[in-house]
């Protein structure tokens, strides 16, 4: 299940709360109990390494050395 982010406007608490993507824009009460509270904008980080792709078969691939 995702997890969002929300500030709290009247107490100025960040947290957060896992709950279903459908239900990513319903309103959410910080843990004080406030309501005034808005969904901040979501980073995603990718990491890891992928291979460089090589070329194979001579200076283009093969298809021009004969």
């Amino acid at each position: 299940m995702p997890r969002y982010e929300y500030r709290c406007h009247t107490c100025g608490t960040t947290f957060e709360q896992s709950r279903p993507m459908a239900e990513a824009a319903a309103p959410a009460s910080c843990p004080s109990g406030h309501t005034d509270t808005v969904k901040l904008p979501s980073t995603v980080t990718v990491t890891g390494t992928r291979p460089a792709a090589r070329p194979s078969g001579g200076c283009c691939g093969g298809s021009c050395c004969g």
